[in-house]
């Protein structure tokens, strides 16, 4: 991509988003990124702009809408998930239940909708989703809230891409892997800094493509 594409990372502290803000500014991106009022690793140059936001918050989404209001970009990459253990869902709290979906389904969905208008004709959207979110490859046990809430941003980014079918954008969703982060755990097979300059080719491969598409980081299907 050229010095004069712009992108939007939403949830780039660490890890998975870090990795990306990082990877795409290596490539001559000009990027845009947030970070939760907790901190991060994320750190401001002159091509990184770092903005605060935490995502589950409606009010500072609108407050981010509005600081970027003469800003528009090439790429919206909505990246959010959390994990509070492995039970099985009859023994997962309402209010663990709750957070769960809040801030793995509904937020990055939000997100979308109070950001979208800032993403250029023919730019993407992309959320970062997970091969547990596959329904069909839930053939092991364990995660459940996990994968359920991911199934639901499947679900929901599908009704997005349909009330949104002529928009002109290209709407994606991800499967960056397993990954050594705080969510993968240490024994994954992946590091970010192996996986995102997968997925960032993925991008810049799919960009003007229509329709929604669920691809890993290989730019391969993965079956809903």
């Amino acid at each position: 991509m050229s010095d004069t594409s712009h992108a939007l990372v939403i949830g780039a502290s660490r890890g998975l988003g870090l990795a990306l803000a990082n990877e795409l500014t290596r490539r001559g991106w000009q990027v845009t990124a947030t970070t939760r009022n907790s901190g991060g690793d994320l750190r401001p140059s002159a091509s990184l702009q770092v903005e605060s936001l935490e995502m589950t918050s409606p009010e500072q989404l609108s407050a981010l809408r509005e600081r970027l209001s003469g800003h528009r970009f090439d790429l919206l990459f909505v990246n959010a998930a959390i994990n509070r253990g492995n039970l099985p869902i009859g023994e997962v709290p309402a209010d663990m239940f709750t957070e769960v979906m809040i801030t793995n389904a509904l937020s990055p969905l939000r997100t979308l909708e109070t950001l979208r208008d800032l993403v250029v004709p023919g730019g993407t959207v992309a959320i970062m989703s997970s091969d547990q979110g596959s329904i069909s490859r839930n053939t092991e046990p364990g995660y459940e809230l996990y994968k359920a809430s991911k199934a639901a941003l499947n679900q929901l980014m599908r009704s997005y891409t349909t009330r949104h079918a002529n928009d002109g954008h290209t709407k994606l969703l991800i499967d960056p892997g397993h990954n050594k982060t705080a969510l993968g755990g240490p024994d994954a097979p992946l590091t970010a800094e192996e996986s995102l300059p997968a997925v960032v080719d993925v991008l810049e491969k799919q960009a003007g493509a229509p329709g929604l598409q669920f691809l890993d980081l290989y730019g391969e299907v993965v079956p809903w």
